[in-house]
């Protein structure tokens, strides 16, 4: 059968979906290349057509990882005015859903445990995504008319991360949950929008 010029492309996408919905799951050591590739309708031999070597996939899929959520955060975000966007944002991140979903969350709760025991592919690509990510929530700030964005953005994203990455390892449900609680009025408090009330965490 002769594939379209588009389908090793198609099936790269395909392969770099999986491997990160596994990575933010799994973790770097735990991700089985095998049960990805099974995933996608391949055989493990078909793995060096799109990676060069396991580091080189690792490093792929981790910049996935990141792309994959702004891409979610601009379809949670859009048309919401700027002060109701930082607001939804933080309402959204700090939340229980975040929390009980880290497959689908942000790769920096996931994944920063793991870093120090990574190559040097996978630790820039994760380097880069963060930059990104504080760089996203400092325009976001800056748009919203938040003073000093650039001094508060890589804290606040520090606290963001923090709370969340607690919650998950605090085994109490209803401990777990004012964990998320108060995080979330204290950020928005710094932040000056704790007049704008809380989104619905979905």
């Amino acid at each position: 059968m002769r594939y379209a010029d588009s389908h090793k492309e198609e099936t790269h996408r395909k392969v770099l979906k999986l491997a990160a919905r596994a990575l933010r799951e799994k973790g770097p050591d735990r991700l089985a290349v095998a049960e990805v590739m099974k995933a996608a309708g391949l055989t493990h031999g078909g793995f060096y057509a799109h990676f060069k070597s396991k580091d080189d996939f690792l490093a792929e899929a981790v910049s996935e990882t990141f792309a994959q959520a702004g891409r979610r955060w601009e379809r949670i975000l859009e048309g919401m005015a700027p002060r109701e966007a930082l607001a939804a944002y933080v309402d959204y991140y700090v939340s229980e859903t975040h929390r009980e979903n880290p497959s689908t969350g942000c790769p920096v709760v996931a994944l920063n445990s793991d870093l120090p025991r990574q190559s040097k592919s996978f630790r820039k690509a994760f380097d880069e995504g963060l930059k990104r990510l504080v760089a996203n929530l400092e325009r976001r700030m800056a748009v919203a008319g938040i003073e000093g964005a650039g001094v508060l953005a890589p804290s606040i994203l520090a606290e963001m991360v923090g709370a969340v990455a607690l919650s998950r390892a605090v085994s109490d449900r209803a401990h777990s949950d004012e964990i998320l609680a108060a995080a979330r009025y204290d950020i928005k408090t710094r932040l000056g929008i704790d007049d704008i009330g809380e989104q619905a965490h979905e």
